[in-house]
């Protein structure tokens, strides 16, 4: 069995997708479609701007998205379909690159909910009141017990539970920086800071999650393909109301990404493809199912190594 898995923010690169829009035509035409959609060229700035404004998160998002259809473009035109998978999974706004690929939002919508994801999440807490750590070689229960204790009247709960060793945790920046210090002297290897203007997957998000429900609830969402595995719930769902539903409340929500990768191959996913840019995904799955093969699709050479 094998599961096509999409990254999240953090993997964009300038000039990801050039390749593959200069061999395919379909992969070329994902990038046209999406700049029409947002009424920019988006394109000009994914291969040739500024790595800054590309990873501003109202960019990133649609552009990541982007990167990861023009690579699952280029695979169904060497004859690999969704129905080659047995499930589909992204990473945060990578599940908006799943549901896009399994059919279940079109290309234009997913790009216009993503620019508006990004807008939202990036307007709901003031620059400077949010932050976003990684704990690595802590538990996610672990992490989450801290986080609680250390709370106080602010904000801090574990966002992003990675992979065995590695669980992201977001809120209020003073009640962060506590956490983090915390978890150090819990035994934590690192506790690193991240380079993010957000406090993404907290309750602090709920103000973005408002605007999702209301750009979700006037968008057209098909059973996908092939089933998804939602970030929030780590299993499979198929109905268009509860993905719906799922979509928002992942705003706020725990990305489940150990669980979820845990629960495939239990299933029995055997192979993981990571499609579209970067390779960060890939190495969480390592850690996750290590007796699992994971294959990149990000370049013509990658595409090229699996047809057939």
């Amino acid at each position: 069995m094998r599961a096509f898995v999409f990254p999240g923010q953090g993997a964009q690169s300038i000039g990801m997708g050039r390749e593959l829009a200069e061999v395919y035509p379909s992969a070329r035409e994902v990038f046209e479609r999406v700049d029409e959609a947002l009424g920019e060229k988006l394109s000009d700035l994914i291969w040739d701007g500024d790595i800054d404004t590309l990873t501003l998160t109202r960019n990133a998002q649609p552009a990541l998205m982007a990167a990861s259809m023009a690579a699952f473009r280029a695979l169904e035109a060497e004859g690999i379909t969704i129905r080659d998978a047995n499930f589909v999974a992204g990473h945060s706004l990578g599940e908006y690159s799943a549901l896009c690929a399994a059919g279940s939002l079109t290309l234009e919508d997913a790009a216009r909910l993503l620019r508006l994801r990004g807008q939202a999440m990036q307007e709901a807490v003031p620059v400077g009141q949010g932050a976003m750590a990684a704990i690595l070689g802590l538990d996610f229960a672990t992490v989450d017990r801290i986080a609680r204790e250390v709370a106080g009247e602010e904000v801090v709960q574990a966002a992003n539970d990675n992979d065995p060793g590695q669980v992201v945790i977001s809120g209020h920046k003073g009640a962060v920086e506590r956490a983090a210090a915390a978890m150090k002297e819990a035994g934590a290897k690192r506790a690193l800071m991240l380079p993010v203007s957000a406090p993404f997957h907290s309750v602090l998000m709920q103000p973005a999650a408002a605007v999702m429900a209301e750009a979700l609830a006037g968008v057209d969402i098909q059973p996908p393909a092939v089933p998804l595995v939602a970030n929030v719930r780590a299993e499979a769902v198929t109905e268009p109301g509860a993905i719906r539903r799922l979509l928002v409340e992942q705003v706020t929500g725990t990305v489940r990404w150990r669980e979820s990768v845990a629960n495939m191959a239990q299933a029995g996913v055997a192979e993981f493809w990571e499609i579209g840019a970067g390779k960060a995904l890939s190495g969480m799955i390592k850690r996750i199912a290590r007796d699992a093969a994971v294959r990149n699709v990000g370049v013509p050479a990658d595409v090229a190594a699996l047809k057939g």
